[in-house]
């Protein structure tokens, strides 16, 4: 399979812009193993915000956090996803 992702430029005047699929469905939970649980929309959806954190020009420590208020399902746990060295 090919897919072809579409993600949003990064720009140091706005920082890492995402875009969501409308129908994404994304959850976390867990501890200590974390089950992350997504339709395809929403695996989409995660697959373009890993591509957006990791283009050129990306500062390092850029990060996103996603939790129930930011994307996430209902009851999800919050996750950080960041850019290191």
């Amino acid at each position: 399979m090919n897919a072809d992702i579409e993600i949003e430029p990064y720009d140091p005047a706005h920082g890492v812009r995402l875009r969501w699929d409308p129908d994404a469905k994304i959850s976390f939970a867990g501890a200590p193993v974390v089950t992350l649980r997504c339709n395809q929309a929403g695996l989409q959806t995660l697959a373009r915000h890993l591509l957006t954190l990791a283009q050129d020009g990306v500062p390092l420590g850029s990060h996103l956090h996603l939790d129930s208020s930011n994307g996430l399902e209902d009851g999800s746990a919050e996750i950080i996803i960041e850019r290191v060295g």
